[in-house]
């Protein structure tokens, strides 16, 4: 698929030309949606010229993501701008909605904004529809944060399947982009580093209250924002149940927050030996990079190699998605993938135990009102162990989303550990520090003193020590490490080794 504003062979008059008339460029959504309808509004409220054209989905109204009580309090000067975006004129003089047809004919960038219902016949249909207009020069772009399904009902992402696809992302907490007052900042992410910086100065005329920085790392981000509606769901738990531990909900959000970014690395490192990233025209610096390249080593038998690239330093609104997805907001109502977390506190707390399985859960999240339609981060949950060997993701980067997993998957036994961890804050805080670790301590006992078993580093004869070498003070450290293997958060880890072995 070709999706760039400009081909290859551009000439500089043809980018001056471009750029002169950058104000002037139109974005259309297509399907429509809380996000896009949302975006239309803060438009609506702050810009004279109005750069956005909406096309909802057939059968589907331009406002009805919002509810009735919303709606009574939007301007009704502001909804009248916002159905001017939407409207077009035939040639009875009816109007009508605008369709995809029309968005591809008359914008610049059209953002697909529909979930993963949908997003895969609606991508196809779009890429047909730039060629039977002769509009190759339209860029696609998608808002979809969730792995979609393929027909042999195995997890992918969108944008790997499609590398030249633009993903576009910010936080958006529910009534954010109406408050007048209130800011908003996302990025356009393209492998093309011209492409990312243009479409985002088309972007950032919509709004002078929204502020869009480009990035290339599409494949990373769409992945990020997929994996961290399931640690949403974490967050949501944990910050229901352990409300009264203040001191130790930051370092869960943290691991939460740094698991999300070392899973796309890894991701990155396995996607972009196929699909690579492109600065031939942009430096990565000029879109806010920390580096002209981005690129990593790693250690292989004692060689350095090359392993792609995951700097993600200008993926600034990106991380304050994941970081907003896990909090609570000062005003409003959290995530609904957060909500969901809370409503297996509530479970938690209610049964003293685990769900029995994940149907349980979604029975309770329909009690609070939440439809597993609205809940990417159960989908995505439903496909982890695909997903994990797919892209061969490492048990100290998930240990999180492996620990919420099994508290769905494991059998009732293993549970009641599980359960333990999730519910005492000792052991979830040394399950934190623990399970990020590349290597267990059994491992450490394994490798540096060539034992399996920690009890036996006294005995063996392959390691010169023996009990007589040990002071008095140290007596009790074969008690200890006896204490260790009981500790619950060690058996959890050792479970999730067992279940999760790349």
């Amino acid at each position: 698929m070709e999706n760039k504003f400009l081909n290859n062979t551009f000439d500089k008059p043809q980018l001056k030309s471009f750029l002169k008339n950058i104000c002037n460029c139109k974005v259309g959504f297509y399907s429509v949606g809380l996000y896009p309808a949302s975006l239309a509004y803060n438009c609506a409220m702050h810009s004279k010229d109005l750069n956005i054209l909406l096309a909802p989905r057939p059968g589907r109204k331009l406002l009805g993501a919002f509810s009735a009580d919303i709606l009574s309090t939007m301007d009704s000067e502001v909804i009248n701008r916002i159905m001017s975006m939407a409207l077009s004129t035939n040639n009875e003089s009816d109007e009508k909605y605008n369709t995809l047809d029309s968005l591809i004919l008359k914008c610049d960038i059209v953002i697909l904004a529909s979930n993963s219902n949908h997003i895969q016949d609606d991508i196809e249909l779009a890429i047909k529809l730039k060629e039977r207009f002769k509009r190759e020069n339209v860029v696609l772009a998608c808002l979809v944060g969730s792995f979609c399904i393929d027909k042999n009902k195995k997890p992918f992402i969108l944008c790997e399947k499609y590398p030249d696809l633009a993903f576009f992302t910010g936080f958006h907490r529910h009534g954010a982009l109406r408050n007048k007052n209130d800011s908003f900042s996302a990025n356009f992410c393209h492998p093309d580093s011209l492409t990312a910086y243009l479409g985002a100065e088309i972007l950032n005329n919509l709004s002078p209250k929204i502020r869009v920085s480009g990035g290339v790392h599409n494949i990373e981000c769409q992945y990020i924002k997929a994996i961290k509606n399931i640690s949403s769901i974490f967050a949501g738990f944990a910050n229901k149940y352990h409300s009264d531990k203040p001191g130790m909900l930051p370092t869960i959000n943290t691991v939460l927050l740094s698991q999300c970014f070392d899973q796309a690395a890894n991701v990155s490192s396995l996607t972009r030996e196929q699909n690579k990233v492109n600065h031939q025209f942009v430096p990565l610096k000029e879109l806010g990079y920390g580096a002209d390249l981005i690129s990593a080593k790693v250690f292989n038998k004692n060689k350095i190699m090359m392993r792609g690239d995951y700097t993600f330093s200008q993926l600034n609104a990106v991380t304050a998605d994941v970081i907003g997805s896990m909090s609570l907001p000062t005003i409003g109502k959290p995530t609904r993938n957060f909500q969901a977390g809370q409503v297996l506190s509530e479970m938690l707390f209610s049964l003293k135990r685990c769900p029995k399985d994940l149907n349980e859960f979604i029975f309770w999240c329909n009690k609070f009102s939440l439809s597993q339609g609205s809940l990417e981060g159960i989908k995505s949950l439903k496909f982890w162990p695909h997903i994990y060997k797919k892209y061969s993701i490492y048990n100290n980067t998930c240990s999180m989303i492996n620990l919420i997993y099994l508290c769905f998957y494991a059998n009732d036994k293993e549970k009641e550990n599980i359960y333990q961890v999730l519910t005492n804050e000792r052991e979830i805080i040394n399950f934190c520090q623990e399970s990020v670790k590349p290597i267990t301590k059994k491992q450490i006992s394994r490798d540096i003193f060539e034992v399996d078993n920690p009890d036996d580093l006294y005995e063996n004869n392959k390691i010169k020590i023996n009990k007589n070498d040990f002071t008095k003070k140290d007596a009790n450290m074969p008690q200890k490490i006896n204490a260790y293997k009981d500790e619950k958060y060690v058996v959890v880890i050792k479970l999730i080794n067992k279940y999760f072995s790349n």
